[in-house]
């Protein structure tokens, strides 16, 4: 079993840092520091070199040293079973931050040194996913939070699904506006359904097939600290593919979406589609629904879905993904966090982890790359 590996991290003018280097081998990456010192800052980089608007969702411009001339870069050396490239992402500074919105806003990527038309290029290259403090409310919070969950889920699978879903947005976009100004071109609007109803049908099927791979996965694995997940998604059009064929679904649904053009043009928003679909999580030996579970439960629920994403990955794709784990040791228990670091060493992932005290890292021992973050630095650290 392999896995993708970076070997060499490079920041320029990120967050609080103004130029970092990192070199890494494959072992997992442990950075320990106090609060506020730039340790999820350093994960947030690294999860800017794939598709998509980070770890934190935030705007790109919010990303830039506030010292620094506006702009940013992440660069960094990647292993895989195809060998080494060099990805590098970034957005360009501005002399006048007040002008050129567009141009600070758009986001650049290279690949070994030639310039991509766009971020789902990176798929192709790396594969990561992450947890967040943020995420220990997934439960409890709405919907969008557990839809994006699944769809990066969905996305290590099927790099289209993510271009598949920029899509949807972009026609939902362009019907919700022409409801909205009265304008019922019945022609142009059919048009627009029809492409919604065969993107929204391809992304409601990526999602089943991705948790039923999942709950596969999950099932078969061996005796676990963590307890078994039971993922679904719990949606209109995702319901309708258990009771019939894909045509049927997109024909349907074109045929709601037509039928419910006043409605959504009073809402202002389409109501109907896979924009609306929920992920649920069940903790399997309980029968209990995650949201109803404690806190350390959940967050156990959450590493079991990860680790059975990752599982699944290295075995249908040969490489586990890389995993972007910020303060994963919170909620933890001794015997929790040894099945945590020996399940990342099983699976060989280059696993960055978080945290503030360095003894809840020990059990690694040398088996671990250890690195203490301080205001923008970055220094090893002996493995005592």
């Amino acid at each position: 079993m392999s896995a993708y590996v970076i070997t060499r991290l490079i920041l320029t003018d990120f967050r609080n840092y103004t130029h970092l280097k990192v070199e890494a081998d494959d072992r997992p990456v442990v950075l320990t520091g106090a609060n506020g010192s730039g340790k999820t800052n350093l994960l947030e980089a690294i999860s800017f070199l794939t598709p998509g608007r980070g770890l934190r969702r935030a705007k790109l411009t919010e990303a830039s040293n506030t010292k620094g001339s506006g702009g940013w870069a992440v660069a960094a050396d990647v292993t895989s079973d195809a060998g080494m490239s060099t990805l590098g992402t970034g957005v360009m500074s501005t002399p006048d931050k007040t002008e050129n919105k567009e141009t600070a806003e758009r986001r650049s990527v290279k690949i070994d040194g030639q310039t991509m038309g766009g971020s789902s290029a990176l798929a192709e290259y790396i594969k990561v996913n992450w947890l967040t403090p943020q995420m220990d409310r997934l439960f409890q919070e709405g919907a969008g939070g557990r839809r994006r969950f699944l769809d990066r889920l969905t996305f290590g699978f099927d790099p289209a699904h993510g271009k598949r879903m920029t899509a949807f947005e972009k026609v939902m976009r362009d019907r919700n506006r022409l409801l909205k100004d009265g304008r019922y071109d019945r022609h142009w609007l059919s048009s627009l359904e029809r492409s919604l109803a065969e993107t929204g049908t391809a992304i409601a099927a990526a999602r089943r097939e991705t948790t039923a791979r999942l709950n596969g996965a999950m099932e078969m694995a061996g005796r676990s600290a963590f307890p078994k997940a039971e993922v679904s998604v719990d949606g209109l059009l995702e319901g309708w593919l258990g009771e019939m064929s894909a045509l049927a679904v997109e024909d349907r649904y074109r045929e709601e979406l037509e039928a419910s053009r006043r409605r959504d043009a009073l809402a202002g928003s389409t109501q109907l589609g896979p924009h609306r679909s929920d992920l649920g999580v069940l903790h399997k030996d309980k029968g209990v629904p995650a949201g109803l579970c404690s806190t350390g439960e959940q967050k156990a629920l959450l590493i079991s879905i990860i680790l059975g994403d990752a599982r699944l990955q290295a075995g249908m794709q040969g490489q586990a993904p890389i995993l972007l784990l910020d303060e994963i040791t919170a909620h933890l228990d001794a015997k929790r966090r040894v099945a945590l670091f020996d399940e990342i060493e099983e699976m060989k992932t280059q696993a960055w982890m978080t945290g503030t005290d360095y003894a809840l890292f020990s059990e690694l021992g040398n088996r671990a790359q250890f690195l203490t973050v301080d205001d923008g630095a970055i220094r090893r650290t002996a493995v005592s």
